[in-house]
């Protein structure tokens, strides 16, 4: 059996290797041509200690000087001695470079393009190959006609040749251009990734998801995920837009209510003369008890004010979630923080 591992390296580069239940991981990344760290082989150095953010493994031998029991404990491992039992994600202390890999690039061509919403514009490309990723990463789409690339979260599920894109029509933006007036059906598009530290972790405890306009992209990745990975945790998503304009994806939204045990999900706008019965930002409408004690992860993909806002919401309740991840976006460069 053969299972996946996302090798998450400093520079946040991510590349996702299989390796067989009765291969360590460290053969896996090096059959992958990928170097990491790696020097006594036999759990005796160190040099191969990574941390492994999710996933089951088994540890063969190792000595204390190289991997204590505290350390262990913790989730790091010895990628000389780790043979996975499931699928699992893996920190790199290295960039990608200093293990001699490389980000992924691929070719794909449009299937479809929705531009219906004056605000947004949704696209879905077909692969050559089905592309694996971690649920809320993004990868870098190159601007057809140009050398240039805009970063954008799938708002697909993973490891599907089929991959969906919600984006921001941002005026005179390259990318934006290009979709809003000149993409046709069977477009080529070369892209490159998946990158960043925005993704599902492990559901552990109640999820607080909070979209920001397309923040909203990532967010349908990770409850895609969940359909076919489910849990009995509860989730809840804040989606809040400017306008009644910027609303999309209501139906999909819809349909994940329908389908996953416990979620739920409500929208708000800012514009007071939307007549939307929920008027404000995401936070005017959450409560101490959204954040259930302290024993949530906390999830926001929006604008830096945004960001900023939940932050200092948190502050104002008086209670801190046991994890708080976050991606900031900037609509006039359309590439994330």
């Amino acid at each position: 059996m053969s299972y996946n591992i996302a090798l998450q390296f400093e520079d946040g580069v991510t590349r996702i290797i299989p390796c067989e239940a009765d291969e360590l991981v460290c053969d896996a990344a090096y059959r992958a041509k990928i170097n990491i760290p790696l020097d006594c082989r036999d759990g005796a150095c160190g040099t191969c200690k990574c941390h492994c953010e999710s996933g089951t493994f088994e540890m063969g031998v190792y000595i204390e000087d190289a991997l204590t029991d505290d350390e262990a404990a913790e989730g790091y491992v010895l990628t000389c001695q780790m043979k996975p039992t499931s699928d699992c994600v893996v920190r790199v202390p290295a960039s990608s470079a200093a293990c001699k890999t490389e980000v992924g690039t691929y070719g794909a061509k449009m299937s479809s393009i929705d531009r219906n919403s004056p605000t947004t514009v949704s696209f879905c490309l077909e692969s050559e190959v089905p592309v694996s990723f971690l649920p809320g990463q993004y990868v870098n789409l190159q601007v057809p006609g140009s050398k240039e690339t805009r970063s954008f979260s799938f708002s697909s599920a993973p490891n599907r040749n089929e991959l969906a894109f919600l984006i921001r029509d941002v005026p005179d933006g390259l990318m934006s251009t290009y979709m809003r007036h000149k993409a046709q059906v069977d477009d080529f598009i070369m892209f490159s990734g998946p990158y960043g530290s925005f993704y599902l972790r492990p559901v552990e405890r109640p999820i607080l998801m909070l979209a920001g306009g397309t923040g909203l992209a990532p967010f349908l990745s990770m409850l895609l995920w969940l359909k076919e990975n489910p849990t009995t945790q509860p989730i809840r998503l804040a989606y809040g837009v400017n306008t009644n304009a910027d609303l999309v994806e209501l139906e999909a939204l819809a349909a994940l209510k329908a389908a996953l045990h416990d979620f739920d999900f409500f929208t708000c706008v800012v514009d007071p003369e939307s007549g939307h019965p929920k008027i404000g930002y995401v936070t005017n409408h959450l409560s101490a008890d959204d954040l259930h004690d302290g024993n949530v992860d906390v999830y926001v993909c929006g604008p830096p004010p945004m960001v900023e806002g939940v932050r200092k919401w948190m502050a104002g309740v008086g209670i801190s979630p046991k994890n708080f991840l976050f991606e900031k976006f900037s609509s006039s460069s359309e590439v994330p923080a």
